[in-house]
């Protein structure tokens, strides 16, 4: 007799479970498999390295993005923060970069380079001068609607055309040290 109630009871209770869960916003996030939040980044994607940039995943984007941007920069840099990199006009529904992508100013499924510190488009990676360890923050914003900048754009520019655009942001931080020689 008590167990078909406690069934029934579970049954009603399910739905009210279920509508609170959905009600829960996903963070959005950004992670990278070479390395995780505050970690090293692997010489591999540094100047002391192949200089490849490294690759990138995110989830939980916010409904309604139409597209994102990102931007990497190392603020320990000693003449001020150093630009490694500028993309925008990600496709909306892209979720990753892939390692090594291309220092094209246009990536072959339409994303977007910008100009970095180094004078030319695509990722720069680390490469401090030696001694202590930079941070590197790679910042990804989800927008309400694509940029449409011409490539090499700057992040100053980037920053002024997503203002008022900007629906979340996610971010990663690495490290790197260069020995001293």
């Amino acid at each position: 007799m008590l167990r078909p109630l406690i069934r029934c009871l579970a049954l009603l209770a399910m739905p009210v479970a279920l509508r609170t869960m959905q009600e829960v916003p996903m963070a959005f996030t950004l992670t990278s498999s070479v390395f995780k939040e505050g970690a090293p980044i692997p010489a591999k994607h540094t100047c002391d390295g192949a200089d490849v940039s490294p690759p990138l995943a995110w989830s939980g984007a916010p409904a309604g993005a139409a597209g994102f941007a990102l931007i990497m920069d190392d603020p320990d840099a000693p003449g001020g923060t150093w630009v490694h990199w500028v993309l925008y006009d990600l496709s909306a529904r892209s979720s990753a970069l892939p390692e090594n992508v291309a220092k094209t100013e246009t990536v072959k499924d339409g994303t977007v380079q910008g100009r970095s510190d180094f004078r030319r488009p695509g990722y720069g990676g680390p490469c401090p001068p030696p001694g202590k360890a930079h941070r590197y923050f790679f910042k990804l914003y989800a927008l309400d609607a694509p940029l449409g900048l011409k490539p090499g754009a700057t992040k100053q520019e980037v920053e002024r055309a997503m203002q008022g655009h900007v629906l979340a942001t996610a971010q990663l931080m690495g490290t790197y040290a260069r020995q001293k020689r």
